[in-house]
């Protein structure tokens, strides 16, 4: 079974307040801070799945609260990977998170992002958040620019919010779609994924295009 089959599953079996309790505030905020930390929980699909939930329970606190979590979850996580990395040539710890970094990030995407942050400062730092994969290079980016926390913090706290903003869209306007949640939800997390794999899908089949038209 996929991935995506055993949430729909999942969601499809729990009810809504068991639902509701098991994405949770607290749950939501650790689980966004260590996918902005270790870029590999799916970040975007929590937030969107958890405002689908709210959504469904009728809830203009809840939609608040999850916006609230999201959005200081993300920050806290990006300033804390960003703290690591500066001390990458102080301390063998930063060196790991550093070298980790490095590895996340492909060489031409970096040398995008240090063109952009040169040409758009901080403000680069909001697409990015946006971007699938697009927050590591420029972080990188940032990080070989010296630039300091406190400026780094100044453009990632908009990053942030965009970013929960457009997430909560995603899961408002899956959640309106349909009448149960767990419909909501998994449609929520099918357009997240696709976000996050269209882009190298793309990169993928555009050679094969042009070179196709020469």
């Amino acid at each position: 079974m996929t991935l995506l089959g055993e949430l729909a599953e999942l969601a499809r079996t729990v009810p809504p307040e068991s639902t509701q309790q098991a994405v949770g505030y607290p749950s939501l905020f650790l689980l966004v801070v260590l996918g902005s930390l270790v870029p590999v929980v799916p970040t975007g699909a929590l937030v969107s799945s958890a405002a689908v939930v709210a959504f469904h329970h009728a809830s203009p606190f809840g939609l608040l609260m999850v916006f609230a979590v999201a959005s200081s979850a993300a920050f806290l996580g990006d300033v804390g990977l960003y703290a690591l990395g500066r001390r990458g040539s102080h301390s063998p710890q930063g060196s790991r998170w550093l070298a980790r970094l490095r590895a996340r990030a492909a060489p031409e995407r970096l040398a995008r992002a240090r063109l952009r942050l040169r040409e758009h400062g901080v403000l680069v730092l909001v697409l990015s958040r946006l971007v699938p994969a697009g927050r590591i290079p420029v972080m990188l980016a940032c990080l070989l620019a010296a630039m300091p926390l406190r400026r780094f913090v100044r453009g990632d706290a908009p990053a942030c919010l965009v970013w929960a903003a457009t997430y909560q869209l995603i899961g408002l306007l899956s959640g309106s779609l349909f009448r149960s949640a767990w419909q909501g939800v998994v449609a929520a997390i099918a357009v997240t994924m696709v976000i996050a794999v269209a882009p190298a899908a793309w990169r993928r089949v555009g050679p094969t295009r042009d070179g196709d038209g020469t």
